[in-house]
């Protein structure tokens, strides 16, 4: 893991913090401060370590505030409306300052929200001076404002600042995890992450590129050599569709062709499967019928339907009996007297499997 430099700029010093991360905490490496002739005339040797990120933290002296209130806290809402705002109370307009918001209390429906900025040619002259040591802050806040937040009170933003060189650590700890604000906005946005992103990303392009010629190259020659091997099967399904029905010339798709044939076949399955007749004509030659005469059996492959005469409505009750003990779904479908004075009826019933 690299270290982080943090750069707290005082009123008259200035104090470096080098941190390491470690299992998700912050170790402090390296404590040093030098004084300042000029707020932000920074020494040379105050940046001689390489480092990972740095940030920077200024002096609430250095800069300005509004108090605003306002119907709603949240944060994209405050920003579209804050310039708005600041450019009545500020000589000049918003367009020359670099601005946070900080939302610092609630009433009556209304939330107070603390407006942060600094001018412009500010903001411009602390990053050329860091630019030749190769130092880019990831952002611009201020720890000294944050200690104020804790019990803030408007009057406090004009007071002097005295905090203890340990306080002051813990609080560049707490900024460096979360910011308090950041006044790196718009034209002064940190970038090198996005460009070092970028690079990556070209350079990741290009081997994506180099990958896809790699598996379209692939993709072709499987392609041709399936082609290859399509006609091929092609052609052995003709020469077995050929074989199979020899009288047809008109072949167009065989696999299809041969589907709607078979199809056709299933249509007449009935036709070429049959009926076993002398089975079933057997197994009704043992019923017991005492009087009761058969005219006429109709069958199919699942379905029986007996036709016949009996002396009365109970000899066939008696008959569909006997049946049940050789056929399945065994129903009088229909019955009725005769001009004779007997019984005409109809016996449905499956043909039991096994």
């Amino acid at each position: 893991m690299g270290s982080f430099l943090f750069i707290d700029v005082g009123e008259e010093e200035l104090n470096t913090y080098i941190f390491e991360a470690k299992g998700g905490k912050y170790e402090m490496k390296e404590n040093k401060r030098y004084p300042l002739s000029e707020k932000f005339d920074f020494p040379p040797e105050a940046f001689s370590e390489d480092v990972e990120n740095a940030y920077l933290s200024l002096p609430v002296s250095s800069l300005n505030f509004r108090v605003i209130d306002l119907p709603f806290s949240d944060k994209d809402r405050i920003r579209e409306i804050l310039p708005f705002e600041l450019d009545g109370m500020i000589l000049g307009g918003s367009e020359n300052v670099v601005f946070d918001d900080i939302v610092i209390g609630t009433s009556d429906n209304k939330h107070q929200v603390l407006a942060v900025y600094v001018e412009k040619t500010v903001v411009r002259k602390i990053l050329e001076k860091l630019k030749p040591f190769g130092v880019d802050p990831v952002f611009i806040t201020s720890i000294e404002l944050k200690n104020m937040l804790k019990d803030f009170a408007v009057s406090r933003l004009y007071s002097p600042v005295v905090l203890e060189d340990k306080d002051r650590s813990a609080l560049a700890i707490d900024e460096i995890r979360a910011p308090t604000m950041n006044l790196r906005r718009d034209e002064f946005s940190y970038t090198r992450d996005i460009e070092r992103t970028r690079k990556y990303l070209n350079v990741t392009a290009i081997l994506l590129i180099s990958i896809a010629l790699v598996l379209v190259g692939d993709v072709l020659f499987k392609i041709i050599s399936l082609r290859s091997d399509v006609a091929s099967l092609r052609n052995e399904m003709r020469k077995e569709y050929q074989a199979v029905f020899p009288g047809e010339k008109n072949i167009m798709n065989e696999l299809y062709q041969f589907k709607s044939h078979m199809k056709e076949l299933q249509g007449r399955e009935d036709a070429f499967i049959g009926v076993d007749a002398l089975s079933l004509l057997l197994k009704l030659s043992q019923v017991d019928r005492q009087g009761t005469v058969i005219n006429e059996v109709t069958m199919d492959r699942d379905n029986l339907a007996i036709r016949g005469e009996a002396p009365s409505l109970s000899e066939i009750q008696q008959l569909q009996d006997r049946l049940k003990n050789m056929f399945d779904a065994v129903n009088i479908s229909d019955s009725k007297a005769s001009a004779q004075g007997r019984m005409m009826f109809t016996i449905t019933a499956k043909e039991r499997r096994a």
